[in-house]
C-alpha cells in the first residue's frame, strides 16, 4: 500500500488554505504569538454518512462559519455564520441534517433556583434548505444533559437525548424524542423515575436505563421486561457509577463500565434474559455505529482498535499513508470507505486529510492552525518518581538548539484525572517556539487507567506535585536543561500546580503562572457546595465535593488537612514573581479563586501581576482571549525565565 502516501491537496476556497507540500518538522520561531493563540483555522470536520458531502468549521477573526461542501469536487453548497458562539461539536445525523452542540455560561433561566453554570443546547442545519434552527420546549429552554442518540425509525432520522427543559415554570427532566424530518418533538417516558442516563436501541426503543440517587449513593440499572422495567443491578458508589456505553458489536447485550477494586471493566448485559456475560478490560472510548449504536472500536489517547477485521484492515490502510505520525479519527462514512483525520507528525505538520479508500488516495484538506508553517519536535519520555513510580511524560523541543542546558517550562495538565499525549498541544507549541523546552508529565492521577488515576487518590498537593519536580530532576541529570531556568505554567488543576510549586517547592520554580488555578482549598470546597444544582435543595454532600475530597485526602471544607496543600497559606514561602490570570466566567474554579491570591501576595510584598480574561470561561473558549493569555504568558517569562 505504499502508493497510498501519494496525497493530493484539496483547494476549499478563499476562505480556506489548501497544502501543496508536506512540512518540515523544525518550529518557526518567527510565527507570531496570536498565531498559537488564536481559535484553529479548520476544525471539526465531518463526513456525511454516504460520503458525498463534508462538513467543517471555518474560523476567521473572531467569528466561526460553518462550511458544507461536495465531495470530491470541493462545491460550496451551505454554510451558515455561527459567530463567537462556543460552538463545542458538528456530526451528520443523516446525509441532510447536521447536529450542532453549542454552550452558553448563564444563570439558571428566571423563576429557578440554580448555580451560574455552562449550559448546553443543540441546533440542526438543514443543508438543503441551508436552514439553522435550535431545539427549544415550546418557549422554554431545552438544555441537553447527555450524548445525543441517532436513530432511524421506519426511514424517519430521529434524535433522542436527555435533557431538561424551563417552561411555565416548572423545569422537566426526561428523554427527548426529535423526528428530524417533521420537527415533531415528544418527551418519552424511560419508566423510570429520576433517570440519570438512558440507552436507546435502533427501532427507538429505550434499552437501559441507569438511575443515581447522590445524597443516597446508590445506583440502579434497569431494562424493559414485558410492559414495566424491571431491575437488573444495583450498588453503592460516592463517585465511580457505571456508564452505559452503548450496545455490544453483535447487538445482543448492553455493554457498561464498571469499577471492580481498582480495574476499569467492560461488562456486557444479556438483553435476552438481563444477566451479565463476561466481562473484559476497558480499553478505551467507545466508536459507535451511528444508526444502532453498536460498538465497533474503541478510542485511547490516538490509539484506535476496532473488532472487525476488515474495519482493522482499512485504519491500517490509513495509518500507512502517515507513518511515524499521530493520526486521530475524526469522522467517517458509516461503510468507513472514507475517512477523515487529523494528522501531526515529522511529514505532514498539523493537518485534516480524507482517505478515500476506493481510489487509494489521500487527500491533505488543509492545516489546523493558519500561519503555522512547522512544528516543534514532541518527545515520549519517562522517568521514575520518589517512590519509584514511573511517570510518562512529553518533552517539547525548541528547534534550532541543542538538548542541553534548555530553559524549562513544566505544563501539567488539568482535570487533574486527565491526560497528556503526543497531540499537537498549541500552548506547548508557542512557549517552544519562543526557545523553552517544555515538559508535560503524566503525574499520578492522570487518566492512564484506573489503577494509575487511584495512585492519585490523597495525592493532591504531595506526590502528585512531587512527581512534577522529579521530571525537573530528571531532564536536569541527564543535561537537557539547566536547573536554574525552570518555570511553571498551568491551567485549572495545573494552575493549581504552578501556585503549588512557586510556595511549596519555591527551590525548584523560578517564576509561575496559574490560569484558573485553585488558590485557596477550603473556599474552594465551600463554593462548590454552594454550586450543587437541585432546584429544591442544596446539600454538602455532593458528588463534586466527593471528588476533591478524594483527591485532596479531606473530608470536607473544614478539614484542617487542606492548610498544608493550599497555596494561599504558604504565601511566606513564595520567592519569585508570579502571574495570574483567570475568566470572570469561569464556572468551575470561581474567579475569585485568583482574586484573592493575588490580594494574598500584594499584602505579603511579593511580586505578582493579575490578569482577568473578560466574557472567558474556565475553557479559553474564545480567540481573543486566549490570544490575550497567551500573550501575557511569553511577556512574563521572557521577563523572568529568559529564553536566550
Amino acid at each position: 500500500m505504499k502508493n497510498m502516501a501519494h496525497r493530493r491537496p484539496i483547494a476549499l476556497g478563499i476562505l480556506c488554505l489548501c497544502l501543496a507540500a508536506a512540512y518540515p518538522f523544525a518550529a518557526d520561531a518567527d510565527t507570531p504569538l496570536n498565531v498559537y493563540g488564536r481559535l484553529p483555522a479548520l476544525e471539526d470536520w465531518a463526513l456525511s454518512p454516504d460520503g458525498t458531502k463534508a462538513a467543517y468549521v471555518q474560523t476567521k477573526d473572531s467569528d466561526r462559519y460553518i462550511l458544507i461542501r461536495t465531495l470530491p469536487d470541493v462545491q460550496l453548497i451551505g454554510g451558515s455564520r455561527i459567530g463567537n458562539e462556543k460552538l463545542r461539536s458538528i456530526r451528520w445525523m443523516d446525509n441532510a441534517n447536521l447536529l450542532l452542540e453549542v454552550s452558553t455560561t448563564w444563570d439558571t433561566p428566571p423563576r429557578y433556583q440554580g448555580p451560574r453554570q455552562e449550559w448546553y443546547q443543540l441546533l440542526i442545519y438543514n443543508v438543503p434548505k441551508r436552514q439553522l434552527v435550535g431545539l427549544r420546549a415550546g418557549d422554554g429552554a431545552l438544555i441537553a444533559t447527555g450524548k445525543p442518540m441517532v436513530r432511524e425509525i421506519n426511514g424517519a432520522t430521529t434524535l433522542f437525548v436527555s435533557c431538561l427543559t424551563f417552561y411555565g415554570g416548572q423545569v422537566g427532566v426526561g428523554l427527548l424524542k426529535y423526528n428530524v424530518a417533521d420537527a415533531r418533538m415528544q418527551f418519552i417516558s424511560t419508566g423510570v423515575n429520576h433517570a440519570t442516563d438512558g440507552l436507546v436501541d435502533a427501532a427507538g426503543r429505550v434499552a437501559g436505563v441507569l438511575t443515581y440517587k447522590s445524597e443516597d449513593r446508590k445506583w440502579e440499572l434497569h431494562v424493559p421486561q414485558e410492559d414495566h422495567m424491571r431491575l437488573v443491578a444495583s450498588g453503592n458508589a460516592a463517585l465511580d457509577l457505571p456508564m452505559l456505553l452503548g450496545f455490544s458489536m453483535a447487538g445482543d447485550a448492553i455493554m457498561v463500565q464498571s469499577i471492580d477494586g481498582d480495574e476499569s471493566l467492560w461488562k456486557p448485559l444479556l438483553l435476552k434474559d438481563g444477566s451479565w456475560g463476561k466481562p473484559t478490560d476497558s480499553i478505551g472510548e467507545p466508536i459507535l455505529e451511528r444508526k444502532s449504536g453498536r460498538m465497533i472500536g474503541a478510542a485511547n489517547r490516538g490509539r484506535y482498535v476496532f473488532f472487525d477485521n476488515e474495519l482493522k484492515a482499512r485504519w491500517n490502510e490509513v495509518l500507512s499513508a502517515f507513518p511515524n505520525e499521530r493520526v486521530d479519527l475524526m469522522s467517517s462514512t458509516d461503510d468507513f470507505g472514507k475517512i477523515i483525520v487529523r494528522v501531526f507528525g515529522p511529514a505532514d505538520g498539523y493537518i485534516y486529510a480524507l482517505f478515500d479508500s476506493s481510489h487509494l488516495h489521500t487527500y491533505i484538506l488543509g492545516k489546523v492552525y493558519d500561519g503555522v508553517a512547522a512544528v516543534a519536535e514532541v518527545k515520549t519520555i519517562s522517568y521514575s518518581a520518589g517512590d519509584g513510580l514511573t511517570i510518562p511524560a512529553y518533552l517539547t523541543l525548541p528547534s534550532g538548539k541543542a538538548a542541553a542546558n534548555l530553559p524549562l517550562i513544566v505544563l501539567p495538565h488539568g482535570g487533574p484525572a486527565l491526560a497528556d499525549s503526543d497531540r499537537f498541544d498549541w500552548w506547548a507549541q508557542a512557549l517552544a517556539a519562543q526557545g523553552y523546552a517544555v515538559l508535560q508529565p503524566n503525574f499520578r492521577g492522570s487518566n492512564l487507567g484506573y489503577r494509575f488515576i487511584a495512585a492519585g487518590f490523597g495525592e493532591y498537593g504531595r506526590k502528585m506535585q512531587t512527581d512534577l519536580s522529579d521530571g525537573v530532576g530528571y531532564l536536569a541529570k541527564q543535561g537537557i536543561i539547566d536547573p536554574k531556568r525552570v518555570c511553571i505554567v498551568g491551567a485549572s488543576y495545573g494552575g493549581y500546580a504552578a501556585l503549588a510549586g512557586i510556595t511549596m517547592q519555591s527551590e525548584v520554580y523560578r517564576c509561575a503562572v496559574s490560569v484558573a488555578g485553585l488558590s485557596d482549598l477550603k473556599r474552594m470546597l465551600q463554593w462548590t457546595n454552594s454550586q450543587q444544582l437541585d432546584f429544591n435543595a442544596r446539600h454538602g454532600d455532593n458528588i463534586a465535593q466527593r471528588y476533591w475530597d478524594r483527591f485532596m485526602g479531606v473530608s470536607g471544607p473544614n478539614d484542617p488537612a487542606l492548610s498544608a496543600i493550599s497555596p494561599i497559606e504558604h504565601i511566606g514561602a513564595v520567592e519569585g514573581p508570579v502571574l495570574l490570570i483567570h475568566g470572570k466566567d469561569d464556572t468551575v474554579v470561581p474567579y475569585e479563586q485568583s482574586d484573592v491570591m493575588a490580594n494574598a501576595l500584594k499584602h505579603a510584598g511579593k511580586s505578582v501581576e493579575f490578569v482577568t480574561l473578560k466574557n472567558e470561561d474556565h475553557w479559553l473558549s474564545r480567540g481573543a482571549t486566549r490570544s490575550q493569555m497567551l500573550d501575557a504568558t511569553i511577556a512574563f517569562l521572557r521577563a523572568n525565565n529568559p529564553p536566550d
